[in-house]
């Protein structure tokens, strides 16, 4: 993935236009470029960095949505951007797409994500991660009309623990998640408001299992929380109903949850017999020997998911 300095353009827009959201009447949008582009922010007094997407098309007259896209212990922006192709999926349904870094003792490897019991370098140094979040998208709110009402978290593993993190204290912030391979582990939970919730796990896991506990492959050592208890979690705060769709198909099954509070909604997608992978995504970018279900995109599904379940 090639980038650019978001720093230009920013400074570009600053001696162009207010720092208010809204465009004034009469006045000409600034229209951020299309592309890739590289940001550094400091949060907590630690240097933190973000890989911002923007869609081929976009002009800056209407709100956008937000997808923040987490990559995996480990892992780094770049590698989850290749992983899922969620560029492709933004360049065709208008969204921004943020991979953030996570931290770690290496500039850009091995990163992880505090979230909650997991993971690394993050958790063990009490890494600020949920305020970091909040901070990349209050600057993009400087320069980008962002739809305050259409932000998403999504990210593999450890990214997709920290989606679950991001549920349970940023539950003002974030609409919807979508964790792929990766549990809720954060005690205790405490979200504010709904989030609609759509979860993809593979049922042969054996670096974060589907029943929970801790994998034969674990590199953490974390006895992580199952899918079960997860799910169960925002069924019961969201106060969701019975399922109101059961269906199965090839290595696939399906459970769907609707006519939640305020709107909300909660998923499951079983991949059995799948590991630790993200479905329909490339194998080639990620480190681990499992090879991705190619009956369902988790990428596709997942932005659909998203753009049907805004905050009321």
């Amino acid at each position: 993935m090639k980038t650019q300095p978001l720093l230009a353009f920013i400074a570009i827009l600053f001696s162009t236009v207010s720092c208010s959201r809204s465009v004034p009447s009469g006045s000409t949008p600034f229209v951020m470029p299309s592309g890739d582009f590289t940001h550094i922010l400091i949060h907590d007094n630690i240097e933190r960095s973000y890989i911002l997407h923007v869609p081929h098309g976009y002009d800056g007259t209407r709100p956008i949505a937000v997808v923040l896209a987490f990559h995996g212990g480990g892992g780094n922006a770049e590698r989850v951007a290749r992983l899922t192709a969620f560029n492709t999926q933004a360049d065709q349904s208008g969204f921004l797409v943020v991979y953030p870094n996570g931290s770690g003792q290496l500039e850009d490897r091995r990163l992880t994500w505090n979230a909650g019991t997991c993971c690394g370098y993050a958790q063990a140094n009490g890494i600020d991660d949920v305020g970091f979040v909040r901070a990349i998208i209050a600057e993009l709110e400087r320069f980008i009309a962002i739809d305050t009402k259409r932000i998403y978290a999504t990210g593999i593993s450890n990214g997709g623990i920290m989606s679950y993190r991001l549920a349970c204290e940023a539950s003002d912030l974030i609409a919807a998640i979508g964790p792929v391979a990766g549990t809720q582990n954060i005690v205790p939970c405490e979200p504010e408001e709904p989030v609609s919730v759509i979860h993809f796990h593979g049922t042969n896991d054996q670096h974060l299992p589907y029943a929970g506990g801790m994998g034969t492959d674990s590199l953490t050592g974390v006895d992580y929380a199952s899918v079960e208890d997860s799910i169960q979690f925002w069924l019961s705060y969201n106060q969701c109903p019975t399922p109101s769709k059961v269906e199965r198909f090839a290595d696939i099954q399906h459970i769907v949850y609707t006519s939640c509070a305020e709107g909300s909604a909660v998923e499951l997608y079983a991949i059995v017999g799948g590991g630790h992978i993200w479905p329909g995504g490339s194998d080639s970018a990620w480190l681990d020997e499992d090879q991705p279900t190619m009956t369902i995109s988790a990428t596709q599904i997942a932005w659909e998911f998203f753009a049907a379940h805004p905050k009321p």
